[in-house]
């Protein structure tokens, strides 16, 4: 399976000037291409294809005046942007067929985007030097900080800039199964918003809010934003500084689903988790707690780390009553409002808390063997029969004989 590796990019000033001449020569490219595909079906033309584009767009245009500068960067930069192009089509063509879910048609790209990229490929011949430098043609030995080893040669290398002004190289690698020793336990998944994720073995994960928690000094920043000239250069660093308050937002939050996700699929053997309805949550009063969780982030960790370990992770629909019915003698109680946390079910009595019981259903609707012990049940209060032991209103008590069986 293929697997990116992201390290953090130190470039000098030199290098930052080649990557921002590279950004932008990928930029035109990419704009070009996709404005001669739209001319060309306006006028009812055949569509163009990416040979034809090479030709055109980099080998012919590097000859003219105009566009003499695309010869300063690499010529593999350049092919690698009317790729990208091909892949935002074949996407968008894919979604319509229904093949995938649906994205819009390609969209010319700006300067002021908050993510700039450009690829490398082998053919490039960028490496990385002895000293641990990345070694790019026509930028330069850019430093990094390597956090982890790489597990075996990478076959691309994506150089990012995002929204902060901070800089990534992101590698691809080809990498075989890393299967973890087996493991007996299985659990199911309740995700939340109260608490981030409910186990059916009883354990709650606190939400841990990074982005409610960040909300003031984000208003702050914003602020202060707000109230610079536009074009200045106040401005421009205002700009940066939400950017990167954001940045750390996300950093925190992707840390931790790194984490909890690595724990889970270390400590179980098979995983089950709901198909939730996120986009159409996020449409609602709770899209900023939503957003703020990050579920599909979530599952997505959990998805590819259970397929590199030899772990099962199980899906259910989104239409599965796992809050409705009682994981100890499995009758339908019906739905309940979100304020009710515990409810004792009518048929055998029991009282369950709401989200323990719905992540043993999760695991019990993937076919997962999860003990509806586990739900933390207790036997609720039973009404006391008229015959029993009582005092009455003039203190005098009566007591009830056991009747002979």
């Amino acid at each position: 399976m293929q697997l990116r590796y992201s390290f953090r990019l130190y470039p000098n000033d030199p290098q930052r000037s080649a990557l921002a001449q590279a950004f932008g020569c990928a930029r035109v490219v990419y704009n070009d291409a996709l404005r001669a595909r739209e001319t060309a079906r306006a006028e009812g033309t055949p569509f163009l294809k990416s040979g034809e584009l090479s030709r055109l767009l980099i080998t012919a245009a590097k000859k003219t005046d105009e566009r003499a500068w695309l010869g300063e960067v690499s010529a593999v930069v350049l092919q690698q942007s009317l790729r990208d192009l091909d892949a935002a089509y074949r996407n968008f063509f894919d979604g319509l067929k229904g093949k995938r879910p649906g994205v819009g048609a390609p969209r010319f790209k700006s300067r002021k985007d908050s993510r700039q990229a450009v690829r490398f490929t082998a053919n490039a011949r960028w490496k990385i030097t002895p000293g641990k430098d990345l070694s790019l043609p026509k930028i330069g030995d850019v430093r990094v900080k390597w956090s982890r080893t790489l597990p075996s040669i990478p076959s691309t290398v994506t150089v990012i800039k995002d929204a902060a002004g901070r800089y990534f190289a992101s590698f691809v690698v080809q990498t075989g199964p890393a299967a973890l020793p087996e493991t007996e336990p299985v659990v199911g998944i309740d995700l939340g918003l109260g608490h981030f994720a409910v186990l059916s073995d009883g354990t709650k994960i606190d939400a841990p809010r990074f982005l409610r928690r960040a909300e003031k000094k984000l208003k702050r920043e914003q602020r202060r934003l707000s109230r610079k000239a536009k074009g200045s250069s106040n401005r421009d660093k205002a700009r940066l500084m939400v950017a990167r308050a954001h940045a750390r937002v996300a950093d925190a939050r992707r840390e931790f689903h790194h984490q909890l996700s690595t724990r889970i699929i270390r400590e179980n053997q098979a995983i089950a988790v709901e198909d939730l309805a996120v986009k159409g949550l996020a449409r609602t009063r709770l899209a900023k707690s939503v957003h703020d969780a990050g579920w599909s982030a979530f599952v997505a960790m959990l998805e590819y780390k259970a397929a590199r370990y030899g772990r099962t992770l199980v899906r259910i629909g989104r239409f599965e009553p796992t809050s409705q019915v009682c994981s100890q003698c499995g009758v339908k109680d019906g739905p309940k409002p979100l304020h009710i946390r515990e409810w004792m079910c009518r048929a055998c009595g029991v009282v369950l808390d709401r989200d323990i019981n719905a992540a043993v259903n999760v695991a019990k609707a993937a076919g997962l063997a999860v003990s509806a012990c586990r739900a933390q049940v207790r036997p609720g209060l039973v009404p006391a029969q008229r015959g029993e032991a009582g005092t009455h209103r003039d203190g005098r008590t009566t007591v009830v004989g056991i009747p002979v069986l």
